[in-house]
Formats: C-alpha cells, sequence, structure tokens
C-alpha cells in the first residue's frame, strides 16, 4: 500500500477536497475513518462528508481537558449532520498514574513532560480508533505550521500503519473560513475570541496580531516542537 502514495497524490493532484474523500470512501469502503479534533478545517470536512452518500467512521478524541464551547459544538454537530460521532478516551489508569507522578499540569514543566501527557490522552486513543482502518482523514494544512509545510495530499502513517488524507493540505486559511461563512457551518465560538488553534484548555490561548496561527499552542515552547504527536513524521 505504501508503493501506492505518490500515485494518488500524482493522481490526484488537481482534485477538490469533495473528490479526494469521494476518491478514497469509494476505493476503501467502510476502512475509512475521520478524526475531528472540532477545529475550523474539521468543521469543514465534516460539511462535506455529511453532503456525500457514503458511510463512514467519525470520531473525536476527548482528551478530558477539553473547552466546553468544544464540547457544545459536538453536539451541534451532531444535530445539524445528523451524525454519530463517536468518543475515544484515554486510559484512566495511565492518566492516573501520570498525574500522580508528574502532578495534574504536568506538561508545563518540560516539553518531555508535554508530549507524554498529549500521548497518553491523544496519540493511544488515535492509535485504538484506527486499528482496524486503512484510511485515515485529517484537516491538516500546509499554511498551519513550520512543521506542516511538507504535508502532502496522501501520506503514509507509520504510527498507525495505514494512509493519511488531507484534502485541505493546499487551503488558505481565508478558503477555510469563506466556506464556513458561505454554507453556514457552525463552528467553536472561541474562534470569535481569537483562538485561531483549540486543543486543551490549559495548553490553548487566543493568538496576538501577526502571530502564527498555532502560536496559541503549547506557547511555551519553542515553535519547532508544536505538535502533540498525531502528525509528527517518523524518519
Amino acid at each position: 500500500m505504501k508503493d501506492q502514495i505518490e500515485e494518488y497524490n500524482e493522481q490526484l493532484k488537481e482534485s477538490s477536497p469533495e473528490d479526494i474523500l469521494r476518491f478514497f470512501l469509494g476505493k476503501y469502503k467502510h476502512r475509512v475513518a475521520f478524526a475531528t479534533s472540532l477545529g475550523a478545517e474539521d468543521q469543514v470536512i465534516t460539511a462535506m462528508l455529511a453532503g456525500l452518500d457514503f458511510e463512514i467512521k467519525i470520531f473525536t478524541l476527548d482528551t478530558g481537558r477539553l473547552f466546553e464551547e468544544t464540547y457544545d459544538l459536538l453536539d451541534i454537530a451532531e444535530k445539524k449532520y445528523k451524525l454519530n460521532i463517536g468518543i475515544y478516551f484515554p486510559d484512566a489508569q495511565h492518566i492516573e498514574k501520570m498525574v500522580h507522578e508528574k502532578g495534574i499540569n504536568l506538561f508545563y514543566e518540560s516539553v518531555e513532560n508535554r508530549k507524554l501527557c498529549c500521548h497518553l490522552r491523544k496519540v493511544e486513543p488515535l492509535k485504538r480508533a484506527l486499528s482496524e482502518m486503512e484510511v485515515w482523514i485529517s484537516g491538516l494544512r500546509r499554511e498551519q505550521s513550520m512543521t506542516r509545510k511538507e504535508s502532502k495530499i496522501v501520506e503514509w502513517d507509520e504510527l498507525n500503519n495505514l494512509i493519511k488524507i488531507n484534502p485541505l493540505i493546499d487551503w488558505t486559511r481565508k478558503q477555510v473560513w469563506d466556506y464556513i461563512t458561505e454554507r453556514k457551518i457552525p463552528y467553536n465560538s472561541l474562534h470569535d475570541k481569537g483562538y485561531a488553534s483549540i486543543g486543551c484548555l490549559p495548553c490553548t490561548r487566543a493568538i496576538l496580531p501577526g502571530e502564527n496561527e498555532r502560536a496559541g499552542r503549547w506557547w511555551w515552547e519553542l515553535s519547532e516542537n508544536k505538535e502533540c504527536g498525531l502528525h509528527v513524521k517518523i524518519k
């Protein structure tokens, strides 16, 4: 399957996000899953998927430290698009052990601690959610950060051993928000308060004028470290 990645990229390089989704849903049927963070990009993809005549597994990761506004949007999106969005939680025993040993806000102490927290709350549940899938749909865009500028439409995810597709990879932030506005797609109300990228509450702040979209995520760290582990490429 890995050998087909470049072939897919060449074949789909001029395709719209909807056509990319249609292609993989048609080819891989029930082995395609969409992991939504309920961010702006993922709300766009949710709306696109709702307009296609395919059944698909849609899920989100509840880390246990999300904003209330994120839970509100989850409820709104399910009702609007008549979806059942699955929720995957971290292993409670692993979280209890981590907090007991390192404290409730361990992530502020070191990058190592933060990555451990992200791994237990996000990476492990994602791996479980994707365990029987062949394709993972993601809302990544190159413009979001320096860690994503080399991403392609279709990639091989070594960590989860499957294909990852990024239908919006070439979109700008303006394209995302124009799409949301034109189609009246529900979005997280925190975006109206300066939150460009929304993750866990203690690790997210609003961005300042001129800052990068993901500057509000783990703002105390250097920019090259700003990934939770879900989209890290294994060299």
